[in-house]
């Protein structure tokens, strides 16, 4: 997973910093296949409202931390169907930023949950389960 605050300022770029973030979305465990028009209205949104990329990038991991560490004895959650999502996570940490170096410190915690996770979760597909 290519973190959205790496290489080029996506900050600067509108199309970089949209396709930048739905990127990660996609990437995420229990996202769809692939964004829709909302959730690239909803990206483009954060750009304008100038949400850094890294602040979407931390809502997206932490978000996905907390479904991966959710209790397994709690019924399993259903899929993230939408990047709207993840809105009261930004809002959350636009409101009370998180310390300096805590987006890398997600990076390392997801990349470890995730790999372990990999192994029992069922692959995305192009077929969606709504029909």
């Amino acid at each position: 997973m290519m973190p959205v605050a790496s290489g080029l300022q996506p900050d600067s770029n509108p199309e970089l910093y949209v396709s930048s973030v739905l990127m990660l979305y996609v990437d995420l465990p229990d996202t769809p296949f692939r964004a829709s028009n909302p959730d690239y209205r909803l990206a483009r949104s954060w750009f304008e409202r100038r949400v850094p990329a890294s602040l979407v990038e931390t809502a997206l991991l932490l978000a996905a931390l907390r479904r991966l560490t959710r209790p397994h004895d709690l019924p399993p959650l259903p899929r993230i169907r939408s990047l709207a999502y993840f809105q009261p996570v930004v809002d959350e940490l636009l409101e009370t930023p998180l310390r300096a170096g805590y987006l890398e410190h997600l990076r390392v915690k997801f990349r470890g949950l995730n790999d372990r996770a990999e192994s029992n979760r069922v692959p995305k597909t192009t077929i969606s389960d709504d029909r």
